[in-house]
């Protein structure tokens, strides 16, 4: 992914959240995907896919269960 790909989506993902704490950040272990953090957190990977001609950044988020609020259960 190039500089200026990896401002655009970044500023894609600051104006579609209203936050702009997100940041992108280079992989240097694996070209053509940056990290995703807003603030120091770590939430995913943007992988660039350039198949065919047609460019498509894909969003990859895990959220793992023990991270997830506990809900509280019918009727309250």
């Amino acid at each position: 992914m190039t500089d200026e790909e990896q401002a655009r989506v970044q500023k894609y993902l600051r104006d579609k959240f209203g936050n702009t704490h997100i940041t992108l950040r280079e992989r240097p272990q694996a070209d053509g995907s940056v990290e995703v953090y807003i603030g120091e957190e770590f939430v995913g990977i943007i992988y660039k896919d350039d198949e065919d001609g047609d460019v498509s950044f894909d969003f990859n988020m895990s959220i793992l269960e023990f991270d997830l609020p506990d809900m509280p259960g019918p009727g309250g």
